[in-house]
């Protein structure tokens, strides 16, 4: 007699969406500010294990609620910046973010589509293509669409051992770890006693790469300058987002910089403002700039800060020395419906957040080079940009020091500023380049080569920082390659694992 195949009961596949939810929800408690690195490889092995022998569509559904669930917990702050910032009623800006988060859920869940679809090979093959797998997601999430590379595992461990691997493999070869660990995790829970034994090798070789990084962090890639140390004075002016492009506070604001300047000029060797600091084109505020650079000089002072400009019929979001030497640099990565609005022609002027001051900057060249001051070469960057690796990697090159300029007001007092001081730190390791990062309502620090803060001024105070930084020389292995070698690795392992076995037949 024929029988219809069982169903499973509904509850049931609730309770597998409960858990991957709350495992996703999870993940983002691995980063700063909780730090709490060991949650990501749980997360990873909740995943894997959800998704083991599951058909590609069920896995698609299961990493799309995973992916959801990181993301409205991760970059919650996007709400601040819509609501608080981009004038829209809540009854639009919580859909608006809902939207955005389940948006980039899609990308986890592309992922464990890929790994369902794709990986054939046997249990072994299994834990290497996830990782792979979704080392690659994380790498196309951080260019396709102008990319959104955020919430990426390896910033766990920017203070374990395993940041000893960071100069080498940079933060995707920290990711693919967490992930490699994850999956060998849940290969061992779910094996049957009798392969206990067995599985728990990949456990045991993900120990050993860990432990390998406490070896890796005693080798000093780079080789500090026999120079003197630059002194730095970098102000924080606090002022509120919603008050810094109002016409009413120009003065007031030109006021701040000028009077929190002259208290630094005599003790500075380089005086940094933050992104956009001056609410104006360069051309037309030319006469203060004027006035500050021979305030500078006067002082044997440089300064360098963020200020929008315009070449022809194009727009920047530059950074530009002032005085005590030369340069510009055009912000290359931009922020979409921050700095410029895709689909402008259809979309400005439906909601205010599409409206917002200097919305439709030019993207810079690929070519530019450093900031010189005082015969230091500064390797710059500007907001979001210190959040890809590769470009950090290729601008480091024949630098002394790394250097980014933001403005974290947008973020509120949400976790995003921690968030966005631990990629910049990474920046740093990955690089063994000292780092100055200044904003305009914090985290405004200076970094060691090792990624560690060593001096840093209160967030949301008016203020300024000082200390000193010291040029370095010589090249990481993550400087010169990038992201390549473990990109290709991660390629090369799907295809193993495609060809590498046979695989029982998963749901369809």
């Amino acid at each position: 007699m024929n029988t219809l195949p069982q169903q499973t009961p509904p509850s049931i596949k609730f309770s597998q969406f409960l858990f991957l939810a709350l495992a996703g929800a999870g993940l983002p408690l691995s980063l700063a500010p909780f730090d709490l690195w060991w949650l990501g490889v749980l997360a990873m092995a909740a995943l894997a294990a959800g998704i083991n022998n599951t058909s590609p569509k069920h896995s698609f559904l299961l990493g799309w609620v995973f992916g959801s669930a990181s993301f409205l917990t991760g970059v919650s702050w996007v709400y601040i910046a819509i609501h608080d910032f981009g004038a829209t009623p809540a009854y639009l800006a919580l859909p608006m973010t809902a939207v955005f988060c389940i948006f980039l859920g899609l990308v986890p869940a592309l992922t464990c589509y890929a790994y369902s679809h794709w990986v054939r090979a046997g249990w072994g093959g299994r834990v290497l293509g996830f990782a792979a797998i979704w080392v690659l997601c994380e790498w196309l999430r951080g260019w396709i669409f102008t990319g959104f590379p955020w919430l990426y595992l390896g910033y766990g461990h920017l203070h374990t051992a395993l940041a000893g691997w960071s100069p080498v493999v940079g933060v995707y070869g920290l990711s693919f770890w967490v992930a490699l660990s994850g999956a060998a995790l849940s290969q061992f829970i779910i094996a049957p006693t009798s392969r206990k034994l067995h599985s728990a090798a990949p456990l045991l070789g993900c120990l050993l790469l860990f432990s390998q990084g406490y070896l890796l962090k005693q080798t000093e890639w780079t080789q500090a300058k026999s120079t003197t140390p630059l002194r730095i004075g970098a102000v924080q002016s606090n002022i509120a987002q919603e008050k810094k492009w109002a016409y009413t506070q120009y003065w007031a604001t030109l006021e701040l910089y000028d009077q929190a300047s002259e208290k630094l000029w005599a003790d500075a060797d380089l005086v940094i403002w933050p992104e956009a600091a001056i609410p104006a084109l360069y051309h037309n505020a030319q006469s203060f700039f004027d006035y500050i650079a021979e305030r500078a000089a006067a002082n044997d002072s440089a300064l360098i800060t963020g200020v929008p400009t315009r070449f022809d019929e194009n727009m920047y979001n530059s950074a530009m020395v002032i005085s005590g030497g030369e340069g510009i640099y055009h912000k290359q990565r931009l922020v979409p419906f921050g700095e410029f609005v895709p689909l402008s022609g259809y979309i400005q002027g439906l909601l205010k957040i599409f409206d917002l001051p200097l919305s439709s900057f030019s993207r810079g060249g690929s070519e530019q080079a450093h900031l010189s001051v005082k015969g230091w070469q500064l390797a710059p960057s500007i907001c979001y940009e210190i959040a890809y690796p590769d470009l950090i990697a290729k601008s480091s090159r024949g630098s002394d020091v790394l250097f980014t300029i933001s403005n974290d007001a947008w973020f509120g007092h949400s976790i995003g500023p921690d968030q966005h001081m631990q990629m910049a730190q990474m920046r740093a390791l990955e690089n063994g380049r000292e780092l100055i990062r200044v904003t305009s309502t914090g985290i405004t620090a200076l970094v060691d080569h090792h990624g560690n803060i060593q001096r840093r001024v209160p967030s949301f105070t008016e203020t300024a920082l000082r200390g000193e930084v010291h040029a370095r020389e010589g090249t990481t292995p993550f400087t010169r390659y990038g992201s390549t070698p473990i990109i290709l690795l991660c390629f090369a392992l799907i295809l193993c694992t495609r060809i590498g076995g046979k695989q029982s037949p998963r749901p369809s």
